[in-house]
């Protein structure tokens, strides 16, 4: 088959949305192009092996950014997945929805029906939440996203945390939160003891369909337009040129660097990016890899007076009774995230809305000075992080193509710390993390002074600092946003692409603005509530 219904560029946390629910009825034919591999393999399903897959280039991207001024000229290691699942194939299985303030800011950017009220029941369509051991496995061809309470197999220290957040009178739950403001523990998307990524929650269960088609390994080149109707994919399949046409829709779903790329090698972004290129254009239209968004974090390391997952990680024995523990039941830490205690908090208490991610996790590894993060081979003392991410960030970047070759990277331009905002939260949420450290509760945890020593540092070396050892919490978005304004926006409220028929974007780079907290979560519900539209627009077309 050359001709479909439904072309998805893209099986990543949205794609295997729209793969699984475009083929439910068996009325559509819809063919699914994956640039990577399957995602059946050891360290992708064992949740620990995002340390791995992190490095891996068969699973991933493995993009850079380019130099940035606000940090001090550092060019930053910038992970995607390549693989059915996308990054939610290879992230650290943070479940978290945000804030309804995030969606009722969609829906006011001129985005009707994506407030909170109204997203809220598509998370809930879709979110199967139990404790870990409890889970139901789902029956034969049901797909469901499992969300993880896996607070009981969480590490000792947690009990501290939960202490230091009451000492610091944040408001704060020993059992995971799904939004708003609140630490606790993390919610993750395991099952069984075993990743559930967007691939295994969705597309597998829907893969013995007739009418669902799905090639991994291919390289799309571009979308073919015509009369300014998207027509076709061409691509790269096993190094010869095919093209697949779309009676129907194409529908991008490559993520918030690889869908304004694909936009801009098919001619549909800014003209002089385009005509730099090389390549003729389509549609000038300069939003298209602007306004990017993403969070930027930045770890604290305390040495411990008590083990932690450095004791069990960072050593031959304790690696091998974590690996024979999980090999044997699917439990240990092999079978959780190191992210397990966090959430939305407030730096100062006059503001009205929570402005900090926290990350407070019973682990260390300065992997920061050497370029690469190792999760098993964690700092050789004892050690836990207390980590911080601005929710809203001010600063704006932006992806371009740099030549008219899509197998070259784009240019990923975050402009971290541009906006004077940014710097300013820095200094506020560190002095946070700064009270955070004189609770009894963590006094009571340390066996030497931190590493990072925020009480006798002024606020230009608390940046400066910051600058030299932040990273990204790979959250990019906003490169292809949503709004009612061609001259803002790239798609209109049902993610159609202005000025582009029989073509929309369906994922994280849609959102008008990014999320408080992970975006993994958001972007399933994005997926789930394009699949709805683009149905009821089939419906109203027959």
């Amino acid at each position: 088959m050359l001709d479909f219904d439904y072309i998805i560029i893209g099986a990543g946390s949205a794609g295997c949305v729209l793969a699984d629910k475009l083929s439910e009825s068996g009325k559509y034919s819809v063919l699914v192009l994956e640039s990577g591999p399957s995602d059946r393999r050891f360290w992708v399903r064992v949740p620990i092996g995002y340390g791995i897959s992190y490095h891996d280039k068969r699973v991933n991207w493995k993009f850079e950014c380019e130099p940035t001024p606000g940090l001090n000229d550092r060019r930053m290691y910038y992970p995607r997945g390549k693989v059915l699942g996308g990054s939610s194939s290879i992230n650290a299985l943070v479940y978290h929805r945000g804030l309804a303030r995030d969606y009722d800011d969609w829906a006011a950017a001129g985005n009707p029906g994506w407030d909170y009220q109204s997203v809220e029941p598509v998370f809930n369509s879709f979110e199967y939440r139990a404790k870990v051991g409890d889970e139901e496995l789902p029956r034969a061809g049901e797909t469901r996203l499992s969300v993880t309470d896996a607070t009981k197999s969480n590490h000792p220290l947690q009990s501290k945390f939960v202490e230091m957040c009451q000492q610091m009178q944040m408001p704060t739950s020993a059992s995971p939160s799904l939004e708003g403001h609140c630490a606790a523990p993390y919610y993750i998307t395991t099952r069984a003891g075993m990743r559930c990524s967007s691939a295994v929650a969705f597309l597998h269960p829907a893969r013995n369909r007739a009418n669902l088609h799905v090639l991994t390994g291919i390289s799309v080149r571009r979308i073919g337009i015509e009369n300014r109707r998207a027509t076709h994919v061409e691509c790269l399949q096993n190094g010869e040129n095919q093209t697949f046409r779309a009676r129907r829709e194409i529908l991008l779903t490559a993520g918030a660097v690889n869908s304004p790329q694909l936009l801009q090698l098919s001619g549909v972004g800014p003209l002089q990016v385009i005509r730099g290129a090389g390549l003729p254009v389509v549609l000038d239209q300069p939003n298209v890899g602007s306004h990017m968004e993403d969070h930027l974090g930045v770890n604290y390391i305390y040495k411990a007076n008590r083990p932690t997952l450095n004791d069990v990680l960072g050593r031959w024995s304790g690696r091998i009774l974590a690996g024979a523990e999980y090999l044997l039941r699917r439990t240990g830490p092999l079978s959780l995230s190191v992210n397990q205690f966090g959430g939305l908090v407030k730096s100062a208490p006059h503001l009205a809305e929570p402005d900090t991610q926290l990350y407070v996790n019973p682990l260390s590894y300065q992997s920061f000075y050497k370029g690469r993060r190792a999760l098993t081979k964690p700092d050789k003392f004892s050690g836990f992080i207390l980590s911080f991410n601005s929710c809203r960030p001010a600063s704006r970047g932006k992806v371009s193509i740099r030549s008219g070759n899509p197998d070259d990277a784009p240019m990923i331009m975050p402009n971290y710390l541009s906006a004077q905002q940014d710097i300013d939260d820095v200094i506020r949420m560190a002095r946070l993390i700064q009270r955070m450290q004189q609770t009894p509760a963590i006094q009571g945890l340390l066996a030497g002074p931190p590493l990072t020593p925020l009480d006798s540092m002024s606020d230009d070396e608390i940046v400066e600092d910051f600058r030299n050892r932040c990273g990204t919490v790979f959250h990019p978005c906003c490169t292809c946003r949503m709004g009612p304004d061609p001259k803002t926006s790239v798609v209109d409220g049902r993610l159609r692409v202005h000025g582009i028929d029989a073509l929309r974007v369906c994922d994280a780079s849609v959102f008008p603005n990014i999320t408080s907290a992970n975006t993994n979560a958001p972007t399933i519900m994005v997926a789930h509530k394009a699949a709805q539209m683009i149905l009821e627009d089939a419906t109203a077309t027959l």
